[in-house]
């Protein structure tokens, strides 16, 4: 794959994030156990799947933090909430990493060998995260735009923010797209940064482990 095709690529992937959170709204696809896993074969699809996987983790996380904010419900139902957070944060963060894994194996033959030893201060699946909250907030805050329940200061309110997210995602799309570029150019390295979340794993999270041991 050359640089060509994998920014066109990208700009598949920065396109189809906003299309599906319209589709999703309609029929909300089942989250498949494993779908965020890299397969170890780099190739356009497997990154579009796994742009469109990690995607996903966040707009379910999304309604459920919404559902956590709820005030009407029992405390039960609120703790529930926050152990599908947790789940769905370490996945999101899996999945992040397995967007960076994929992308870097096939800039790997665009890469020069003696590209600098500079990175960036974020990933391009970190990016492309991003880009995926920035999709769910450009949705919802339009449906805003469309309420006729509020005031019309409500409205022109919602409306600012709508032009400032645009601009925003705009912004970092092509922030992306200058990345790949300098990967391609040599001037930075990409490279695969891991969260190693503590909090969800018994052996590293003291609140668990120390209970686990009496």
């Amino acid at each position: 794959m050359d640089l060509t095709s994998l920014t066109e690529t990208l700009t598949w992937c920065f396109a189809r994030q906003r299309a599906a959170v319209a589709e999703w709204h309609e029929r909300e696809p089942r989250l498949a156990d494993g779908c965020e896993v890299f397969s170890g074969a780099p190739d356009a699809e497997e990154f579009k799947r796994l742009v469109l996987a990690e995607h996903l983790i966040n707009y379910k996380l999304w309604h459920v933090e919404d559902r956590a904010r709820r005030k009407d419900v029992r405390p039960e139902a609120i703790a529930e909430c926050k152990y599908v957070i947790d789940g769905l944060n370490q996945r999101r963060n899996n999945g992040m990493e397995a967007v960076d894994a994929c992308l870097t194996a096939l800039l790997a033959p665009l890469t020069p060998a003696d590209a600098a030893e500079r990175h960036n201060t974020e990933t391009v699946g970190a990016a492309l995260d991003r880009l995926s909250i920035l999709s769910l907030k450009l949705f919802h805050m339009r449906e805003q735009t469309e309420r006729h329940d509020v005031s019309a200061e409500h409205v022109r309110g919602c409306r600012d923010k709508l032009a400032v997210l645009e601009r925003q995602h705009g912004d970092l799309c092509r922030a992306v797209v200058e990345l790949l570029e300098e990967y391609a150019a040599g001037t930075k390295r990409p490279r695969v940064y891991y969260q190693f979340k503590m909090y969800n794993d018994p052996a590293l999270n003291p609140e668990l482990y120390a209970k686990a041991g009496k």
